[in-house]
């Protein structure tokens, strides 16, 4: 019982330190205070931590809320600094980057000869790019993390859990790489492209809360004439999501940046093809469970 309470508030504690490590790079990019507002966002989730642990640390069964509000306190901070980034890469100044081994030790060799600098200013001079990236890594390790270390909620197991977990960290990886390699590509005069691609990317992360693609009823349980829905849940819903909150939408926006932009590397080639795939066989596997379950349905009929 206690560990359950110790992790429950230490996820959530981490939680509120990486939005407000976001809100702090807000105010010192934007130059303006009044950013620190931001911060109220982190009231829902020190709310939703006091109720958790009224009951006990548990979370809910299929969906986690302390994902979500911690979704909505760091998803505005990486917004403004996506946007502040792609409006003034050009004019931005000198700034140390992480490239290489050798750049962590200059930023390490540069704050130890330079004792009066403060090291909040050290760090503020690290790249803009190299900053948003490592929100993005830090945002998504925590997200699995944080999966990982919360107390399960009703009706789900430990190895339902590790199920969830793997799947997550493919999917992890896919939307780092599209938010981050999609947004190098685009251009000045483009704009509009930067926010349909922070768009996309953020409603690729509401994958996060729900963890509904290991919970469901017991298929073979259930009875013949249960409709398709009750009987394959799980499968329809992990297909649902890739269609219409991932691959669908990265594929669409991927086919925007070549075609209508006209937008080319061997990289994004590469992953166009890799969503189209990815469509074109959940789109099949849905025709085999739909053809199944006729299948099914007629010889339970004889």
């Amino acid at each position: 019982m206690i560990l359950k309470f110790i992790s429950a508030i230490v996820t959530r504690v981490f939680f509120i330190i990486l939005s407000l490590i976001g809100i702090w790079r807000v105010t010192k990019v934007k130059n303006d205070d009044l950013f620190w507002f931001l911060i109220f966002l982190n009231v829902p989730v020190v709310v939703e931590m006091i109720i958790n642990l009224k009951r006990k640390g548990k979370d809910f069964r299929g969906f986690s809320p302390a994902i979500l509000l911690f979704l909505i306190t760091i998803v505005p901070s990486i917004w403004i600094l996506e946007l502040h980034h792609q409006e003034n890469r050009n004019n931005e100044p000198q700034c140390m980057k992480f490239h290489s081994w050798e750049d962590v030790k200059n930023m390490i060799n540069s704050n130890g000869s330079h004792h009066n600098q403060s090291g909040g200013r050290v760090v503020s001079s690290v790249c803009p790019d190299d900053w948003i990236l490592g929100l993005h890594q830090a945002l998504l390790i925590l997200l699995i993390l944080g999966k990982w270390v919360l107390p399960l909620g009703g009706g789900i197991t430990r190895d339902e859990l590790s199920q969830l977990l793997l799947i997550f960290v493919g999917t992890a990886a896919d939307i780092l790489e599209f938010s981050t390699e999609t947004l190098s590509d685009v251009k000045e005069n483009s704009p509009e492209l930067v926010y349909i691609i922070l768009a996309v990317w953020s409603w690729s992360m509401l994958q996060f809360p729900p963890h509904l693609a290991v919970v469901s009823p017991d298929e073979d349980a259930g009875d013949a004439s249960d409709s398709l829905l009750s009987r394959r849940s799980t499968d329809i819903w992990v297909i649902t999501e890739s269609l219409l909150i991932q691959d669908g939408p990265f594929l669409v926006v991927r086919l925007t940046v070549l075609i209508y932009y006209q937008l080319f590397h061997l990289m994004l080639l590469f992953f166009t093809f890799k969503n189209f795939l990815v469509v074109i066989l959940n789109l099949y596997r849905l025709g085999v469970i739909c053809y199944d379950y006729r299948k099914g349905s007629k010889n339970n009929s004889y």
